[in-house]
C-alpha cells in the first residue's frame, strides 16, 4: 500500500515539475498573458514513503523541486523535452538551461544550473539563496538524498549534475532498504557470520574490551541523549584491533554486528587508495556519505596500507600521503557509527591516529588452553580415530584462522573418502600442509 501511494505522490510531483518548467519557459521567452505559478501539490496521505521524507525532514518547496528534478530522469525523462530547445541564432542549446548528456543515456541529465533556471530564473538573489540548498551542509546532502557532481576547478559549481543517491531512489521507488553493492563507488562488502560468541575462543582481556564496545553500541542513545552527555562526548566509536593474522579480528567485528543488530561492511583499501591527488579523499567521502546515519560498522581490514606512520619529510609523495591520512582522521572522527581498524602491528600506526581510538584491543595468538578448545570445537562433527588434541595443542602454535584452514582440508579428505571418519594421520597431514605456508 505504501508503494502505491508513493507512486501516486511522485506522479503528482512530476506533473508539478512539468508545469514549473513550462511556466519558467514562458517567463524566459516573455510570452504574453497572465502567467500563474503552479501550486505546490499537497501531500495529504501519511502512508507514503516520499511524504515521510518530506515531513520528517521538514523539506521546503525548493527541496522538493530539487528532489523531483533529480528523480525525473529515472521516472519521466520526457519532462525535460522543452529544455532541448535550441537558440536559433547560435544553433546551440541555451546555457541557462544547464543539463548534460550521459555516456549511454541520450536524455537530459539536470545540473544545478537547471535547478537555478527553474527556481530562480534571472533573479540573482534567489540564485544565490538556492546555492545553500545544494551546499555540503544542506539537509538534502547530509541526509544522503541528493548529490552534486564534481566539476573542474575552472568550471562553475552549477555545472555539476544533480542526482539522487541510490539509497533514496531505491527507498522511494521500490519501498525497501538500500543495500549498496560492491563497486568502485562503494569499495566495501557486507560481512556476516553464522558463529556466536561462544564459538569465539578469546582471552578474558579481549572479551572484556569487546563487551565494552558492545555496551556502547547498545546504550549510546541513552548515554548521549537521556544522560545529556552529547556536549562532552562525540557520537560514534573508534576501535583498533591489532595482532597476528588469523587471531579473530574479522570474527569479532562480525559478532559485534550480529549481537547489536548492525550491518558490518569490510572496506577494501586497495580500491580506496589512489595514486592520483584528491582521488583517495573522494573515494573515502563517498564511502562515509553512504554509511552516515545508518548505524553501520565499518571494518578497515589490513589498515596499515593507509594509516601507517606519517613522515615529516617535505617530498611531494609524503605531503600527499599526509593529506590522505589527515582527511581520513577527520571523517572517522565525524562518523556516527562504529569504525574498526585492523592491523597486524600497532607500532605501524601513527601516534596521533592512535589517540583518537576509544579501544585498543590486542588479539594475540591463542595459548595452549585456547588452542585445545578451538581444536575440540571445530572438529566435533568428525568421528575421530587416534587423535590427541591435547598433544596437538601443545605441539603446534597455530591461530584460529590456521586451524580453520586445517578443518577445511580435513573436510575435503573426509568427503573424498565418503565418510566423516578422521584419523590422526589425516590430521597430521593437514597440519603439515598448513605449516608449509609459513
Amino acid at each position: 500500500m505504501k508503494l502505491v501511494t508513493t507512486i501516486d505522490s511522485l506522479s503528482k510531483e512530476l506533473d508539478w515539475l512539468n508545469a514549473l518548467i513550462e511556466y519558467r519557459f514562458q517567463l524566459y521567452f516573455k510570452h504574453e498573458g497572465d502567467l500563474q505559478k503552479p501550486a505546490l501539490p499537497q501531500l495529504i496521505n501519511p502512508d507514503c514513503i516520499y511524504s515521510e521524507y518530506v515531513n520528517s525532514l521538514n523539506l521546503s518547496a525548493t527541496h522538493r523541486v530539487l528532489i523531483i528534478l533529480a528523480l525525473a530522469p529515472h521516472l519521466r525523462p520526457s519532462v525535460f523535452d522543452l529544455l532541448f530547445t535550441k537558440n536559433k541564432i547560435t544553433d546551440r542549446v541555451y546555457a541557462e538551461f544547464g543539463g548534460i548528456k550521459g555516456e549511454k543515456y541520450a536524455g537530459f541529465i539536470p545540473t544545478a544550473e537547471t535547478a537555478a533556471f527553474i527556481l530562480a530564473g534571472e533573479d540573482l538573489a534567489e540564485r544565490i539563496h538556492l546555492a545553500k540548498a545544494v551546499a555540503d551542509d544542506s539537509v538534502l546532502i547530509k541526509e544522503n538524498i541528493l548529490q552534486l557532481g564534481e566539476v573542474a576547478q575552472i568550471e562553475p559549481v552549477w555545472a555539476g549534475e544533480l542526482s539522487v543517491t541510490d539509497e533514496f531512489r531505491v527507498a522511494v521507488t521500490e519501498g525497501k532498504p538500500f543495500k549498496p553493492r560492491y563497486s568502485t563507488r562503494f569499495p566495501a562488502e557486507q560481512v556476516t557470520t553464522n558463529l556466536a560468541w561462544e564459538d569465539a575462543i578469546f582471552e578474558d582481556s579481549i572479551v572484556n574490551e569487546i563487551r565494552l564496545i558492545e555496551l556502547w553500541l547498545k546504550n549510546e542513545k541513552q548515554i548521549m541523549e537521556e544522560w545529556a552527555l552529547s556536549k562532552y562526548l562525540k557520537r560514534g566509536y573508534r576501535a583498533l584491533f591489532f595482532g597476528p593474522p588469523g587471531t579473530g579480528k574479522s570474527m569479532a567485528a562480525s559478532l559485534l554486528g550480529k549481537s547489536t543488530n548492525r550491518e558490518v561492511y569490510r572496506v577494501d583499501l586497495s580500491n580506496v587508495v589512489s595514486k592520483y591527488i584528491g582521488e583517495t579523499e573522494k573515494n573515502l567521502a563517498r564511502l562515509f556519505n553512504i554509511a552516515e546515519n545508518k548505524a553501520w560498522i565499518l571494518f578497515f581490514d589490513e589498515a596499515d596500507a593507509l594509516f601507517s606512520k606519517r613522515s615529516n619529510t617535505s617530498s611531494s609523495n609524503d605531503v600527499f600521503a599526509n593529506q590522505q591520512v589527515a582527511y581520513l582522521l577527520q571523517r572517522i572522527e565525524d562518523f556516527n557509527g562504529l569504525t574498526i581498524l585492523a592491523s597486524n602491528f600497532k607500532d605501524n600506526m601513527d601516534e596521533a591516529f592512535l589517540r583518537r581510538f576509544q579501544s585498543l584491543v590486542y588479539f594475540k595468538k591463542p595459548g595452549v588452553g585456547q588452542r585445545l578448545q578451538l581444536w575440540q570445537n571445530y572438529f566435533k562433527s568428525f568421528e575421530l580415530v587416534d587423535v590427541n588434541f591435547h598433544k596437538i595443542a601443545e605441539d603446534y602454535e597455530m591461530t584460529g584462522g590456521s586451524i580453520i584452514n586445517v578443518l577445511r582440508f580435513c573436510a575435503q579428505i573426509a568427503s573424498r573418502n565418503g565418510h566423516q571418519k578422521l584419523t590422526g594421520a589425516d590430521l597430521q597431514r593437514a597440519i603439515q600442509r598448513e605449516l608449509l605456508k609459513d
